[in-house]
C-alpha cells in the first residue's frame, strides 16, 4: 500500500453507544461513501449495513470490530479479496423454519441479482441462546449461552470452502418503539457485535451478523428516517452478504498494515476505543465529529489534545487532500 493513488483511512462508528449517526440503520452510509470517493475506506459493518440495502462501495474494506481492533494493534493486516469470497451462513437451530425459508429466499435473491458466492448454510446443532438488553449506562449489550455451537458450524463451513461467514441467530421480539423513534440505542448492537467479535476472533476469517425475528410482519407506522432501512424487510441478511463478499481476508503477514493508515474518523465523543488510542500512539491523525455524539463521554480532553474536532463530516471532506 505504499506506491497507492488514494489516500487509506478509517470510517468507524462504534455499534451500540446510540450514535446520533451511524446508530441506526446504515444512516452513516451516505458520508462513508462520499469520503470513499477519493480515499480507499476501512468501514466496520456498522457504518453501512442497512437491512435490504448496503452503503458498501468497492473503495471501502467491511472489518468486522475484533479484526478491526486486531489491525490497530498491529497483529492483523488486510488482503483485499480478488474475486468474490465464498460466503457461508450460520443458522441458530431455534429460528423457526418458515422464518428460515425466507432467508433462504433471501440468499438466492442476492446470489441471482448481485453475483454473490454463497456456497450454502448450516443449521447449529443446537440453540444459540441469544439475550439482549439496554444497561444502566445506555449501551446497547448481551449474552450468549451457546457460542460454541455457533463455532463448530463455523468450521464446517470453512471445511466446505466458505472464506467468510454470515451469522444469523434468533432474537425474541422486545419492544423498539423508543429507537424506531430515533431515541437512544439499538438495542441489538451490542450483543451482535459480541456474537461476531467472538467468531471472528475464534476462526480468524471475515464475518458479520444479522438477527432473525419470528414477526416478519412489516410496519405500517412511519419511523425515524435513520433506521427506516430495517423496517421495510423481513431480513436483514442482504447488507452483510454484500459487505462479505468484498471484506478483506485477514492475514498476520501479509496485506494493508496499520503502518498504511493516513486518518482515522470517529464519532465526537467515544474515543476510548483501542483505535482510537494505537492511533493516537502510532502519530495517525484522528478526527472527532461533533455533530455525531453518542451515550459516552469521552473526548480528546480525556484521550489526547493532538485529536482534531472537526463540526461535521462535510468540513473534514474539504479538507482531506487526495493522495498524490
Amino acid at each position: 500500500m505504499k506506491k497507492r493513488d488514494k489516500n487509506l483511512g478509517a470510517f468507524i462508528v462504534p455499534t451500540g453507544v446510540g450514535a446520533s449517526i451511524g446508530g441506526y440503520a446504515g444512516d452513516a452510509s451516505y458520508w462513508a461513501r462520499e469520503f470513499a470517493k477519493n480515499n480507499t475506506l476501512i468501514v466496520n459493518p456498522n457504518v453501512v449495513n442497512a437491512g435490504c440495502f448496503s452503503g458498501i462501495t468497492e473503495n471501502m474494506l467491511y472489518v468486522e470490530g475484533y479484526s478491526l481492533d486486531e489491525f490497530f494493534k498491529g497483529k492483523l493486516k488486510l488482503l483485499p479479496v480478488q474475486n468474490k469470497n465464498k460466503i457461508g451462513v450460520i443458522f441458530d437451530k431455534s429460528i423457526p423454519e418458515g422464518i428460515i425459508n425466507v432467508h433462504i429466499n433471501t440468499i438466492n435473491a442476492v446470489k441471482t441479482i448481485y453475483g454473490c458466492d454463497i456456497i450454502g448454510y448450516d443449521i447449529t446443532k443446537e440453540n444459540v441462546g441469544v439475550e439482549f438488553c439496554v444497561d444502566k449506562t445506555g449501551i446497547s449489550t448481551g449474552s450468549v449461552q451457546n457460542m460454541q455451537t455457533v463455532i463448530d458450524s463455523g468450521e464446517k463451513l470453512l471445511k466446505e470452502g466458505a472464506t467468510a461467514l454470515a451469522i444469523v441467530c434468533r432474537f425474541e421480539d422486545d419492544d423498539f418503539d423508543n429507537y424506531s423513534n430515533g431515541i437512544g440505542v439499538d438495542p441489538v448492537g451490542g450483543v451482535e457485535a459480541i456474537i461476531s467479535h467472538y467468531v471472528s476472533r475464534e476462526l480468524k476469517v471475515p464475518c458479520a451478523h444479522s438477527p432473525a425475528f419470528d414477526d416478519i410482519t412489516i410496519s405500517q407506522e412511519i419511523v425515524d428516517s435513520r433506521c427506516s432501512a430495517e423496517y421495510i424487510t423481513p431480513t436483514y441478511l442482504p447488507c452483510i452478504l454484500l459487505g462479505l463478499s468484498q471484506a478483506p481476508q485477514l492475514s498476520e503477514d501479509n496485506g494493508i498494515d496499520i503502518s498504511d493508515l493516513d486518518f482515522l474518523v470517529m464519532p465526537y465523543n467515544c474515543l476510548g476505543s483501542i483505535p482510537v488510542l494505537e492511533s493516537v500512539k502510532r502519530g495517525i491523525k484522528v478526527y472527532a465529529i461533533k455533530e455525531n455524539s453518542t451515550v459516552l463521554d469521552i473526548t480528546k480532553t480525556t484521550i489526547n489534545p493532538n485529536i482534531i474536532e472537526l463540526n461535521n463530516y462535510q468540513s473534514l471532506i474539504d479538507i482531506l487532500p487526495e493522495a498524490q
